[in-house]
């Protein structure tokens, strides 16, 4: 199952910046891969919240290591409890990318074991029903989780064109389309992209994620003998609807756009203000070195 993970313990502001290492309510960032969780220690330290990152061995960055952290192992799950109670979290965000573990090379500590009939049962159902019980699973052991979105909105697409290259008439047509189509599929729990290239469907995001859509696509790119040699096409990401935003909030970064390249569109669209930007900087040079147009539309779900 694709999922994106983020913990972040809400913490009392009071007047101005503080010493996160000393602050009594910290954030506590459970973090994946990529660099959103640092991103997002970042974006929480300058609104003056104190924090305490958690990192997956073999999934979170290096870099999550310039903060206040620690590191646990898959199935050290008394542990991650234990240091969040110990760090003061009393709220969490969850952040980043995972893959799905070698259960067999997973070793439960002594608070996993105590934990897995309760953690078994939470492993039903698509991705949202997953995904809502994770929440419910931290809620029950007394924490509040949080979205990103809430620490850190200056990490979401802002409304309108932030590339360079902007989307035609017929782009935006696409962009209608794919934003239609993901609300429709919203009943059956199915992906939160799209590609739609001149009126019609390319792919639609499974269980896979969203870069094998994109790469679904690359490897179908039989437009014709003209569209071989001119981009066409549309990847459209947003939540689905009734998605919960605080662990599942969808993402796009440098390496979105390097795949978007490959498959011969245009640009991407996603949904304003419910898509984060991953590596903004690095994510425009991207777009702008291919030509592609990246834009948040507003859409009312």
């Amino acid at each position: 199952m694709r999922s994106t993970i983020a913990a972040v313990l809400q913490c009392e502001v009071l007047n101005g910046p503080m010493d996160p290492h000393i602050q009594e309510n910290r954030i506590g960032i459970i973090c994946g891969g990529g660099s959103l969780p640092s991103e997002l220690a970042h974006a929480a330290i300058a609104s003056g919240c104190g924090i305490h990152l958690i990192g997956i061995t073999g999934e979170a960055d290096k870099r999550i290591e310039n903060y206040p952290h620690s590191w646990i192992k898959w199935g050290e799950f008394g542990r991650m409890f234990h240091v969040l109670e110990q760090e003061n979290c009393k709220d969490i965000v969850i952040i980043g990318t995972v893959t799905r573990p070698d259960l067999s090379q997973v070793r439960l500590d002594l608070g996993a074991v105590k934990m897995l009939p309760f953690m078994v049962s939470l492993l039903s159902g698509g991705d949202n029903s997953v995904l809502s019980n994770i929440v419910k699973f931290f809620e029950s052991k007394g924490f509040k989780v949080r979205g990103a979105h809430e620490i850190a909105p200056s990490l979401l697409s802002p409304s309108g064109v932030v590339s360079r290259q902007s989307p035609e008439a017929a782009d935006h047509d696409d962009i209608e389309i794919g934003l239609n189509v993901i609300q429709a599929m919203a009943p059956f729990d199915v992906g939160q992209a799209v590609v739609v290239a001149r009126g019609h469907v390319l792919g639609v995001e499974a269980a896979e994620g969203t870069d094998d859509l994109l790469r679904r696509c690359r490897d179908l790119r039989q437009w014709g003998a003209k569209a071989r040699t001119q981009r066409s096409g549309v990847l459209i990401k947003c939540p689905k609807p009734g998605q919960d935003l605080r662990i599942d909030l969808p993402t796009i970064g440098p390496r979105t756009l390097e795949l978007a390249a490959e498959a011969g569109l245009k640009g991407i669209a996603v949904r304003a203000g419910h898509v984060l930007l991953a590596d903004r900087a690095d994510l425009l040079i991207t777009a702008d070195r291919h030509k592609l147009f990246v834009i948040g539309v507003d859409h009312d779900s």
